[in-house]
């Protein structure tokens, strides 16, 4: 009991340090980028230079790097920060856009991680068969495209009207003006997220299938599998019962951590879909450049990764003791 909880209180411990960490980190990278953010933000044009000394002072700009630290270790907890860009407090404008990025990135990541690890198991199982090398290949060559340009190819077969089943789709957004509250606003978001759900799914899946299909191909060669068979059980039920189970274990890694970043969105495929989510408003606050909000945006990101990450490893424990004596 006691070196469990030990084992606990350093997995809880690490993830504190990760965090502090990411909070260091987190200050002085914006604190790097080139130029004036000040200047950036206006875009050259003239600005009273009164407005500009206010706003140097709202950030802190004019003073010691400790003190800007200093005030810095408080700003993401402060609930009134504002966003320079949006002029509200950033966490009031993360909020609006956390649901369709949870909505968009967490059903990419549920339909990725089914069919992907379904994938896996599969082609593992069945090594050197039709199956196996189609179904690699394809999990290859999606893992090489960038999301991006797949979701622009997605876009030109399917709603740009120069493919071959054209307009079926909308080409972006996440709600069409004017349409009636009820069945038909739900059709409407629906027919809205097919295109990139199908873009981050086809993207997000070759990772669970490549991933599964290498650690199952390792389990097959084990002796309590050819031990399972000896005793006459089925090859569906050694599969399910015994290799799966065992083979499963970074997968489900590769599934907490890509749950940390759901809610940090996908960058590239909203801004290529104009979809209002974090990864829009992420793109709209580097082209501020808006640093408090940057800043708010990366922590958020972080501490989903880090809790995510740390979840993972508790489960880990739970599915494996053999990692907690480790």
């Amino acid at each position: 009991m006691n070196s469990t909880l030990r084992w606990v209180g350093g997995k809880v411990g690490t993830s504190v340090l990760t965090l502090l960490f990411v909070l260091v980190f987190n200050f002085f990278l914006f604190r790097m980028l080139p130029g004036d953010a000040v200047r950036s933000y206006t875009r050259g044009r003239q600005v009273d230079p009164e407005q500009l000394a206010a706003l140097r002072r709202s950030l802190h700009l004019d003073d010691s790097l400790w003190t800007q630290f200093a005030a810095y270790m408080a700003n993401p907890l402060t609930p009134d920060l504002l966003s320079l860009q949006f002029r509200q407090p950033v966490y009031s404008v993360i909020a609006d856009r956390i649901w369709p990025t949870v909505l968009l990135v967490g059903t990419a990541t549920v339909l990725a991680t089914v069919i992907g690890t379904w994938m896996g198991i599969r082609s593992a199982w069945r090594a050197g068969s039709g199956f196996d090398k189609g179904s690699t290949t394809f999990a290859i060559v999606l893992y090489a495209m960038p999301e991006f340009w797949l979701g622009m190819l997605l876009l030109m077969a399917f709603s740009a009207g120069v493919g071959f089943m054209p307009g079926i789709f909308p080409s972006g957004g996440m709600s069409t003006p004017g349409v009636e509250p009820g069945a038909a606003q739900v059709q409407d978001l629906l027919a809205h997220l097919v295109l990139p759900v199908a873009t981050l799914t086809l993207a997000y899946l070759a990772e669970y299938a490549l991933v599964m299909r290498s650690s199952l191909l390792d389990e097959i060669g084990s002796d309590y599998l050819t031990t399972a068979k000896a005793k006459g059980l089925r090859d569906a039920l050694v599969r399910r019962r015994h290799a799966v189970p065992n083979a499963v274990l970074p997968t489900i890694t590769l599934i907490f951590l890509n749950i940390g970043f759901v809610i940090g969105g996908a960058i590239t495929v909203e801004v290529v879909f104009s979809w209002p989510g974090l990864g829009q408003l992420t793109y709209q606050a580097l082209r501020g450049p808006d640093v408090p909000l940057l800043q708010a945006i990366f922590l958020i990101i972080s501490v989903g990764v880090v809790v995510a990450n740390l979840a993972a490893d508790l489960l880990y424990g739970v599915l494996d003791p053999r990692v907690r004596t480790a």
